[in-house]
């Protein structure tokens, strides 16, 4: 359906209630949450649990921020103790992981280069690694990329994939023909079920089948594999000739359709624990023609009896995604509005018994898998205001019992502040009741109104629901932390609430309906005494686009700002350019454009927009089948010819309607929120395009917030100089190392040149590095400390080699011989250390408060064993990490402090 999922010139806003305040000796500082916070996200998913139940492996998914893409690596969890093993490594992608019945091997599909290379092979191939550890290795090294793939046996994988190529498509590549025939069914290779063994190295087909099959699922005892088969390269545009399911006798090869003659639209497939039989969602729609705005029904298929049997789910919301086979059933999730209700089915002959799962997380279950032994669980759990985590725990009858918490995932998220969420409820067209979920500013103040901003969510069958989302598209957090409120709504159409809710948007009831849900719920808060109802925004993608463009057409006067990407204005147009125009505009409009073009003019908000009063920003990928391109071109221009309103339009070219790459989905965020700066928070500073981040003049500029005495770095406590401390990565940490001016006001013997009291003390060894630290805490009051070489290893790790090393001072990477031979150059400059510099004079690491730490002085750390141990780089030292073993001289090692405290 139509969702998916220029520089920032200004600091995010710092609210300082919620997000936590410390007093660093007259220094505040805030835990902020960043673009890459969300950017970066890593998320867990098909987890697998091993045969005998012991042990659960998952995909851990995260953006690479140099490869510029998403990439997914398998992790290895014991559910008896707190062992993990991450299996593979890279950027490659591994996917899938299946295990094999005997729980030896893990079968996975995967990108991964194969260790000689063969020509034409498929970028996808099968791949088998070993639990108890070791390198994975291919089995296969086919032309075709493996689509889909389950066990029969332990010797045997179950696979679907196209045919090789045939003489047709040899010859057009041979030709470098790059013209393309849409939905040529003659010449798209059928995609068949085969099987490999794989200690014979042996393919074999099992099917000859003319169509595409989409899905595959064998049973557990390996005798049998439904397939889902697409029949219709155009069925997602118009729905006239829905996929059909088989049931494949793996043995003999016999094929049985499954509800011959009927007209369903088949989804999920989960098989029964015994094998005799198994549970297959179908679409239901009240619509003789489309399946557009539908719920699933659940069926339960006899082996023995080759008969189907409704199940009577007692749910009228319609049947759930996520189904595990228990040995008496199944448990499933049931849409019920904004969460899922967990509820288990018991089979009394050919009736079901439902009954409610309680237990650990039952209200926020997202998605879980159920072992083979119908007990051993495991699931995702999260709200809208808590981050996602997964949990291992034992189904014990209708209860979820001993969870655990399994993944750690996004761990910098536990020093972030959390917003306050709520459901809320109010009367939106026919006078239904609509949900919505509700961010609160961070730092909220009770009696105090703040801007709102809706974010619409896309589909329009989609559903916003209480668990944790942040995306580039949304940015939920980092505009609770601008000081906004967020509001998402279910309006009419959405998904989780039913046929009759899902279908009352059809024929022809297309806007009419979401666009008083969405303006009750804004003046629902406005009337709450909630939000300023002259700071109201909206943003969404894809159909939230489109509602967005319909509240600014329709309701000129009432937001201040919009934001919309991959959004249609103009439905005429629509109709032929998108994969599914006759299914989704015939069903919402109830027609097709040419029986009624003046309807489609009615509707499209194409034609109101010359009335738009809303600053309003738009996006679109240039490779969109969902939503056209020139949908986006078609509003940008009218907007810059017929108005005056301001209007910026960003494309990015080579992706499609979910922006997959860092760096687009990066602009897209921080476009947002200069925009929203700009036009709703009115915090907007116009950029110095002449100015270089990390240049000598902005290094020198972020010197200013460094506090001073007497124009000497520190502060003064009792009289005497002392370190600042910034809080850097969870630790306060000294902003520089230790001054000489700053060391002498402890050790008043301690000399030094004149002029250089800004130079960091050096000379010093670790038991007066102690002896500085054990003073420092009794004058100040506070606890100081050195740095453990654990915890700060990263740190010192991360310099990028351009602060004061020997590389600076010889004009190139020296070796270890060269840097020998330099340092007799050295020798002749005179002094004890001559090559050290002031403080804070080197390249800093981007906007990190914290100088010094790749070079100057060699800094004093507590190792392990309790020793001090130097790290990070210094003057008389090459860069290279590699070289950091050779130890300073004597004259260039030095320290700084740590100070003990927390965000309160």
């Amino acid at each position: 359906m139509r969702s998916i999922g220029w520089k920032m010139c200004v600091a995010l806003w710092i609210v300082m209630v919620t997000v936590g305040v410390v007093s660093l000796h007259g220094q505040e500082k805030s835990s902020e949450w960043t673009h890459d916070d969300i950017l970066l996200a890593e998320s867990g998913g098909d987890f697998q649990i091993s045969p005998d139940g012991t042990r659960v492996v998952w995909v851990k998914t995260r953006m690479d921020k140099e490869k510029g893409t998403r990439i997914s690596n398998l992790i290895l969890r014991s559910l008896v103790d707190s062992t993990e093993i991450q299996l593979t490594r890279g950027t490659d992608s591994y996917r899938r992981p299946r295990w094999a019945p005997d729980g030896k091997t893990i079968a996975f599909l995967s990108s991964r280069t194969l260790p000689k290379k063969k020509e034409n092979a498929a970028s996808s191939q099968l791949w088998l690694i070993n639990p108890l550890g070791g390198e994975p290795w291919h089995i296969t090294e086919f032309e075709r990329a493996i689509r889909s793939f389950d066990w029969k046996d332990p010797e045997t994988i179950v696979f679907i994939a196209q045919e090789d190529p045939s003489l047709y498509e040899r010859t057009v590549k041979k030709h470098k023909d790059t013209s393309r025939i849409i939905e040529d069914a003659e010449h798209e290779p059928p995609v068949r079920l085969f099987t490999y063994h794989i200690e014979k190295k042996k393919t074999t087909r099992i099917t000859e089948n003319d169509d595409w099959i989409r899905s595959l699922n064998v049973s557990p005892d390996g005798r049998w594999a439904v397939t889902n088969h697409q029949r219709s390269l155009s069925f997602t545009f118009d729905h006239k000739v829905p996929p059909v399911l088989f049931l494949t006798d793996l043995e003999t090869g016999q094929i049985l359709q499954i509800e011959p003659g009927k007209r369903i639209l088949p989804g999920n497939v989960v098989w029964a624990s015994d094998s005799k039989g198994f549970y297959y969602t179908t679409a239901y729609s009240d619509h003789p023609e489309y399946f557009t705005a539908s719920i699933n029904l659940l069926n339960y298929y006899d082996l023995a009896a080759q008969q189907v049997l409704k199940v009577d789910l007692k749910w009228e919301n319609g049947a759930g995604y996520s189904i595990g086979a228990t040995k008496d059933g199944f448990i499933a999730l049931m849409p019920d509005g904004v969460r899922y209700r967990p509820l288990r089915y018991r089979k009394e002959g050919e009736l079901w018994e439902k009954t409610e799962i309680q237990g650990d997380h039952v209200r926020n279950i997202w998605g879980w898998s159920l072992g083979c032994d119908g007990r051993t669980l495991v699931y995702d759990h999260s709200t809208a205001g808590t981050p996602t985590q997964w949990y291992g725990a034992i189904l014990e009858g209708d209860e979820i019992n001993h969870s655990r918490q399994i993944t750690k995932l996004n761990p910098k998220y536990e020093k972030k502040p959390l917003y306050r969420t709520d459901i809320v409820h109010w009367k939106g067209a026919r006078n239904d009741e609509i949900d919505g979920v509700l961010y609160y500013p961070l730092g909220y103040e009770e009696g105090k109104r703040y801007p709102l901003m809706l974010s619409i969510h896309g589909g329009p069958t989609g559903t916003d629901t209480d668990s944790w989302r942040q995306s580039y598209s949304t940015p939920l957090i980092l505009l609770s932390q601008k000081g906004a409120f967020v509001l998402k709504v279910n309006y009419h159409g959405s998904g989780n609430y039913g046929l009759d809710w899902a279908a009352s948007i059809g024929n022809g009831n297309y806007y009419d309906l979401e666009r008083i849900d969405l303006i009750n719920g804004v003046d629902y808060l406005i009337d709450r005494g909630l939000v300023d109802e002259h700071r109201v925004g909206t943003m969404g993608w894809s159909n939230g686009a489109i509602l967005t463009t319909e509240l600014i057409t329709r309701y000129p006067d009432r937001f201040k700002v919009a934001s919309a990407g991959a959004g249609d204005v103009e439905w005429i147009s629509d109709w032929g350019n998108v994969m599914f125009g006759a299914s989704f505009d015939n069903y919402y409009f109830g027609k097709p454009p040419y029986e009624d073009p003046r309807f489609y003019i009615k509707k499209s908000p194409y034609f109101r927009l010359p009335n738009v009063k809303t600053p309003t920003i738009i996006y679109t990928g240039t490779e969109d089948v969902n939503v056209p391109p020139s949908q986006s071109w078609s509003h940008y221009r009218v907007m810059q010819q017929a108005t005056d309103t301001p209007v910026r339009f960003i494309t990015f070219p080579g992706e499609p309607h979910g922006l997959r790459k860092y760096v687009h989905q990066k602009r897209k965020l921080e476009e947002d929120l200069v925009w929203f700066d700009k036009y709703l928070f009115n915090t907007f500073e116009q950029p110095d395009e002449a100015f270089k981040e990390g240049s000598p003049l902005d290094r020198r500029l972020k010197l200013r917030n460094a506090a001073r005495d007497e124009g000497r770095y520190g502060l003064r406590v009792h009289g005497k100089l002392v370190p600042e401390t910034v809080e850097y990565r969870d630790l306060f940490v000294g902003r520089f190392e230790v001054t000489r001016a700053q060391f002498a006001a402890f050790d008043a013997s301690y000399s030094y040149a004149s002029g250089t009291d800004d130079f960091p003390a050096c000379g010093i060894p670790f038991v007066q590095a102690q002896a500085y630290i054990q003073w420092l805490s009794r004058l100040t009051g506070d606890t100081y400390r050195l740095p453990g070489s654990k915890e700060v290893e990263k740190l010192y790790t991360r310099s990028s080699g351009g602060e004061n090393t020997l590389d600076h001072w010889a004009g190139y990477t020296p070796n270890p011989d060269d840097a020998a031979a330099l340092m007799e150059k050295v020798a002749q400059l005179g002094g004890e250390a001559p090559l050290v510099c002031e403080v804070g004079k080197f390249e800093m690491n981007g906007d990190e408060p914290v100088f010094d730490l790749g070079g100057n002085v060699a800094e004093w750390t507590v190792g392990e064993d309790g020793q001090g141990l130097l790290m990070g780089g210094s003057a008389d030292r090459p860069a290279s990490l590699k070289h950091r073993g050779s130890i300073p001289g004597e004259a260039y090692r030095g320290f700084r402090v740590i100070r003990e405290g927390k965000l309160e």
